[in-house]
């Protein structure tokens, strides 16, 4: 597998509050985000799993109706079609990555 420097990646805001660094291996799909207090994803679902790993700050985290927070230490795993949102707590950064590989993410 390849090398990658994510800070050369390219920074998309996929939502207000929310700065992506996108790639993808052969089935998977990673996003570096970089988000703000207050910025949120709106409840969604998708075929893809969906994990969380938050590097700093605090994200409000609903799962199929669950609500719990994620900081660093925690991971938050979105099972594929399950129902989901999420609202910044604090500034942050965060890990995310969806198995099987998002297509609508490929143009990042």
């Amino acid at each position: 597998m390849p090398i990658i420097d994510t800070g050369s990646l390219k920074v998309i805001q996929r939502l207000p509050g929310w700065f992506g660094r996108y790639f993808h291996s052969e089935h998977m799909t990673f996003a570096h985000y970089d988000f703000k207090r207050g910025a949120s994803i709106h409840e969604h679902g998708h075929p893809e799993e969906e994990v969380y790993e938050v590097i700093e700050g605090e994200l409000e985290m609903t799962i199929d109706g669950t609500v719990q927070i994620v900081s660093p230490g925690f991971v938050a795993v979105v099972p594929s079609h399950a129902r989901h949102s999420i609202r910044a707590l604090s500034d942050g950064r965060v890990i995310i990555i969806d198995h099987p590989r998002r297509r609508e993410f490929e143009e990042s």
